[in-house]
């Protein structure tokens, strides 16, 4: 009785199912191996996910067969010169320029000296010498067509007579929104009346039945003149051309005006297509 307990203590599962059964068929061996199966397939499978997460850092660890380039900013101001060669010979000077000389009369000016020291008296040169001549320290000749070349020493010469530069004009700004707004001449119904009396429907949209309002925006300047007149929104068929047209041939309008002077304004004006 004892041995039994013992024996029925130490007994599976399996050997519970397959007890007075054939354990030699197949089913008994794969039951028992299942669990050590299951264990080598999820250490198995944990494997290859881990490798397959780590293979991106592994890869970029491994050396590249391409060699690395080093890329830095150069700065060419502060390069330093090349080295020179010691043993190469400078360059030559630059030829000397020859001017053309000109005639010369020797006129001296005056030296105070003591009388034993004061050489024989050369009288100046005339006003007809001099008209053919330029007064130096020595008489020769030259070149009558040449001009004479004054050349000033650096300390001593004579300041350049000042380039005047005309500034440049300031644009006026121009303004969204002011104290008070630019107005047409008689106000919103003359200028209305303007519109109406001056534009022409164009035909290509009167034959395809096209109404509606273009959108126009331009820029009433300080002394109430129209610049840079544009479409913002268009009709086609000819209308926005008209309204830019119209818009050009307008009267001066009453400039508008921000802390009591006149500004440039930014306005803009619907004008509408309506078929009779």
């Amino acid at each position: 009785m004892a041995e039994v307990n013992s024996t029925a203590a130490t007994a599976t599962l399996d050997d519970i199912i397959f007890e007075n059964r054939n354990k030699a068929y197949g089913a008994y061996d794969l039951r028992k191996s299942y669990s050590k199966f299951l264990t080598r397939a999820l250490l198995i499978g944990g494997a290859i996910f881990f490798l397959g997460m780590l293979a991106p850092t592994l890869i970029s660890l491994l050396p590249s067969g391409e060699p690395e380039v080093n890329m830095s900013e150069v700065d060419l101001m502060k390069l330093a010169p090349p080295p020179l060669d010691p043993n190469e010979p400078p360059p030559p000077p630059p030829p000397p320029v020859e001017l053309p000389k000109v005639n010369t009369v020797k006129f001296l000016p005056p030296e105070v000296k003591p009388d034993e020291e004061v050489p024989e008296e050369t009288p100046p040169p005339t006003v007809e010498e001099l008209k053919e001549a330029v007064a130096a320290d020595k008489t020769q000749e030259g070149d009558p067509n040449a001009e004479e070349a004054i050349v000033a020493p650096e300390e001593t010469a004579a300041p350049s007579k000042a380039e005047v530069v005309e500034a440049a004009p300031v644009e006026e700004p121009i303004f969204q929104v002011v104290e008070q707004q630019p107005e047409y001449p008689g106000g919103i119904s003359e200028m209305y009346k303007y519109l109406g009396k001056n534009i022409k429907y164009p035909a290509s949209a009167s034959r395809a039945n096209v109404s509606g309002k273009v959108f126009m925006t331009f820029v009433v300047n300080s002394d109430g003149s129209i610049q840079d007149p544009q479409v913002l929104k268009g009709l086609g068929f000819g209308c926005d051309e008209e309204a830019l047209r119209v818009v050009r041939s307008m009267p001066k309008w009453k400039p508008g005006k921000q802390s009591g002077r006149s500004v440039r304004v930014k306005y803009n004006l619907p004008i509408s297509f309506t078929l009779e």
